[in-house]
């Protein structure tokens, strides 16, 4: 023991020896010296185990450590020539419809295909897709389409485009399923052999790039961003999504790997928008259940539930309070029976099929015993919802003592809609629960701490908000400025806008030809731009037809005109009317050019122009006009 103590105090005194000696040279170097040590490189702790003596010191390093995790885009390579270019085709400007192309020199990939719908105006019109022109154009070089989640403003275009081209598609399994059936329901069956499913956390090499998949909480089952490795760095595309910390199925946001790409450099991030007016955070999905538990326990009758036909965590989270109340579960509309059976079928959610019964069973049991989750959320006329509010279902009609459950928020600009079916739900005596209850919706996007957080841990260089109208993205921009993004840094996209990416710059480098394509749903037709713009014009201002003989010889009516207007004037003023245009015929007749009468197309055409001319002058009108004449 003695020779233990001796040893020790030896060794502390040549440790302080040699302490002092290193003091001693230290204070020894000429000041210049140490000034220009310091100009020429970072200041390190001497003793190499993180701390120093020297606090001022100690100070500025962990400043220049604290910059530098919040910009690392010095780890960009900044000597390289390479660029990416990014063009959305479809989502900016507003809900829906998103699409957009990545591409180097060499390749190029496809970030979803979506739909929209369309508004009052577009008669007859189903959903819109994105005009495929620019894909077209460079079809040769797409290596692939990339999917990041199943919802139809994301996936809803995919049938459309492959009868025209093909390409592989690369998604989780729940948003291929969902493609894989539309493909089945346009006759194209043999079109799935291009689907491949993706592992997430795992980097797959497609073309120029190399992508991997990022579990992200949303209002869909299995969403996901991707992370983007292209030649010019890393671009991160979130999808759609909010930071639910604590999702249904207890698989909450991957933000580990979003970290992950911060820390080595992030080139471009580019993040939905559509909450972005919205402050703090988005509710977790599971607020919902305690509201839809309050509601069964006090309903006596039959439970009516309508929400979204993709949301499966909201409909799974109604059917176990409904099971929990003993009642048989009854899935009606076609979309919602598909959605919730793919996602059985692969596993996402689980309950028994014995307790499940079609909508000719429902009359077997009593009221109490019976959950009815179906769609109509929006107020669609051909849903299941509306047709059973309005009596005209064949299995279900709403009565007095059923109780309506609409989980969803009216999509801007179907309000009129939705309070069209509550109005048919009341008046069938119905009890409806909507926004008297706070918690029985929550939004699938993230409100403005989540977007925060989102750009604190990708910490781009570039950011191009995305997904939303115009004020979605420029609040979103102010956003990522606050953030620590530079305003030089941040870019505004419109669709057919095609933007250059390096390490270096970002610039907009020309406009592509892009805008929607109507479809007519019930025939899977296009319908041409001149049709719905024909319907527009015979909805906003009526027509005008004319059936008149024209003898060529005498130029003159040989009869009475015929003239016929709908939705132009009223019966009382339709005799003054047609006097009005067998006048301006006559005087059009004797004032043409005879040459014009061998040319019945161009003679029609000429008395068009008058007829409008006349209508807009004096009805303020622009009817469409359709004169029929015959020269003889």
């Amino acid at each position: 023991m003695e020779e233990k103590k001796i040893d020790t105090v030896e060794k502390n005194t040549e440790e302080k020896q040699s302490a002092k000696k290193s003091e001693k040279k230290t204070t020894d170097k000429k000041p210049n010296n140490n000034n220009n040590k310091q100009k020429n490189s970072k200041p390190v702790p001497k003793s190499g185990k993180g701390w120093g003596s020297d606090f001022k010191k100690a100070y500025l390093i962990n400043e220049k450590i604290n910059k530098d995790r919040l910009n690392p885009h010095y780890k960009l390579d900044l000597k390289t020539d390479a660029k990416v270019r990014i063009t959305p085709l479809g989502g900016l400007g507003e809900i829906g419809g998103n699409m957009m192309v990545i591409e180097t020199d060499k390749s190029a990939i496809i970030v979803d295909v979506g739909m929209s719908f369309p508004d009052d105006t577009m008669h007859g019109v189903d959903i819109l897709i994105p005009d495929f022109t620019y894909l077209r154009q460079i079809r040769n070089k797409i290596s692939a389409i990339v999917i990041t989640h199943g919802h139809e403003d994301h996936i809803g275009a995919m049938a459309y485009l492959f009868k025209e081209m093909q390409f592989p598609v690369y998604g989780t399994s729940l948003p291929l399923e969902m493609i894989g059936s539309k493909f089945d329901e346009h006759k194209m069956k043999q079109h799935r052999s291009y689907l491949r499913a993706v592992s997430k956390r795992t980097p797959i090499k497609i073309g120029d790039f190399e992508v991997e998949w990022m579990h992200i909480t949303h209002s869909i089952i299995d969403a996901s961003s991707l992370a983007i490795k292209t030649p010019a760095g890393t671009i991160i595309h979130t999808g759609d999504f909010k930071i639910d910390h604590t999702p249904v199925d207890g698989f909450p946001t991957d933000l580990h790997r979003f970290a992950h790409y911060g820390e080595q450099g992030v080139l471009l991030l580019l993040s939905d928008s559509t909450n972005s007016h919205a402050p703090g955070f988005t509710r977790t999905e599971k607020t919902v259940g305690p509201t839809f538990e309050k509601i069964f326990a006090n309903a006596k009758g039959r439970v009516l539930m309508s929400t979204f036909s993709s949301n499966i965590h909201r409909v799974a989270q109604a059917i176990e309070v409904g099971l929990k109340y003993n009642r048989k579960i009854c899935v009606i509309g076609r979309s919602m029976e598909k959605n919730l059976d793919l996602a059985m079928e692969l596993g996402y959610i689980k309950f028994p099929k014995d307790k499940f019964i079609d909508a000719h069973e429902v009359n077997k049991y009593a009221d109490k015993e019976v959950l009815i989750v179906t769609t109509g959320s929006q107020g669609e006329p051909m849903s299941a919802l509306y047709r059973m509010a309005i009596h005209e279902h064949r299995h279900i009609k709403i009565k007095p003592g059923d109780q309506i459950i609409l989980s969803a928020k009216a999509i801007p600009g179907n309000e009129a809609s939705v309070s069209g079916v509550i109005n048919h739900l009341l008046k069938g005596g119905a009890t409806v629960a909507y926004q008297d209850y706070g918690d029985i919706h929550v939004s699938g996007h993230a409100a403005q701490e989540e977007q925060k957080l989102m750009l604190r841990l990708v910490k781009p260089k570039f950011f191009m908000p995305i997904h939303g109208e115009y004020n979605h993205v420029v609040k979103h921009s102010q956003t990522g400025i606050e953030c620590g993004v530079l305003e030089r840094n941040i870019h505004i996209l419109s669709d057919g806008e095609q933007v250059e990416i390096s390490p270096k710059y970002l610039k907009k480098v020309k406009t592509v030809k892009t805008g929607k394509v109507y479809i007519d749903n019930m025939m899977n037709n296009k319908i041409a731009n001149d049709v719905v713009i024909d319907r527009q014009t015979m909805a906003n201002d009526g027509i005008v037809m004319i059936v008149a003989q024209i003898s060529e010889s005498e130029r003159k009516v040989v009869e009475k005109p015929r003239v016929n207007t709908f939705g132009m004037i009223g019966n009382k003023n339709e005799k003054y009317f047609n006097k009005e245009i067998e006048d301006l015929l006559a005087t059009y007749l004797d004032n043409i050019k005879p040459q014009l009468l061998q040319n019945n197309r161009v003679l029609e055409d000429e008395l068009r122009k008058v007829v409008r001319k006349h209508c807009v002058r004096k009805y303020r009108k622009y009817p469409m006009i359709v004169p029929t004449l015959f020269v003889q």
